[in-house]
């Protein structure tokens, strides 16, 4: 069974040669290791066309969408049914190759001695000796801090934020008339019905259109205004600003 200084890596190997891919533990960008060729499969097919579409050096890939790496327990059952029915001289390619590429990739990734992940080097801290997950960089740590800080500030800001100065006023929101939304002009989008409130000649509560009775103090919408003075008992006409009808001691 292969075993890598890291588990999380791939292989990428053929009946035609080998080569393998090992990723971060962190960012998932991966290096792969230069095309080997098979020594096996070369005697039997020959050189023509061998390394077709298939990159001689190594090199630096980005990381995969999907899942990454498989570990040494499901790695070893997944080889062995890639690669079943190989040659043992193929097997013993396989082994050597692999171990070359490990030594090949091992310089480009670093063992943080805290959480022991094996990573790149846009994820280690040199000046810490640990991945950027256990020691953040200072000066990326401050930026994001700041960038945090200013997202909440905006926020903060934008929660007290005067955004809308109109008048709130009380309107009918369903047309009396024609029973649907009336919109919020002075008039039913509709059917053009006025949507001014009407004022209790009474008492002066406002009420919607097309009530009846006062919602404030029952008298009738459509009794015409009082006039100033009179009472309401005996109808004696009293002089403004008088609080008890003259004739019959009834409170204005």
């Amino acid at each position: 069974m292969l075993k890598s200084f890291t588990r999380n890596y791939e292989d990428n190997s053929t009946e035609a040669g080998f080569q393998f891919t090992f990723y971060c533990d962190i960012c998932n960008d991966g290096y792969k290791s230069s095309f080997v060729q098979s020594d096996t499969y070369k005697k039997k097919r020959g050189l023509r066309g061998l390394t077709q579409g298939v990159s001689m050096l190594g090199q630096l890939v980005g990381g995969r969408v999907s899942s990454i790496g498989y570990s040494v327990e499901r790695g070893g059952d997944i080889l062995s049914e890639r690669f079943e029915g190989m040659s043992p001289e193929w097997q013993k390619e396989h082994e050597k190759a692999f171990e070359r590429a490990q030594n090949e990739a091992n310089g480009h990734f670093h063992r943080c001695h805290s959480c022991n992940k094996y990573v790149c080097d846009s994820c280690f801290n040199e000046d810490e000796g640990l991945c950027t997950d256990c020691a953040p960089r200072q000066e990326v740590y401050v930026a994001k801090a700041r960038a945090e800080a200013m997202q909440r500030n905006i926020d903060e800001s934008g929660s007290t934020a005067t955004v809308w100065k109109g008048k709130i006023e009380s309107k009918t929101t369903t047309c009396s008339v024609c029973g649907k939304p009336a919109g919020i002009g002075k008039f039913c989008n509709n059917c053009g019905a006025s949507m001014e409130l009407k004022v209790c000649q009474q008492c002066g509560a406002q009420n919607a259109q097309g009530v009846k009775f006062c919602n404030n103090c029952g008298s009738s919408m459509n009794a015409p205004a009082p006039v100033p003075g009179k009472c309401p008992s005996c109808g004696a006409q009293n002089a403004p600003g008088t609080k008890f009808c003259g004739d019959c001691g009834t409170k204005l």
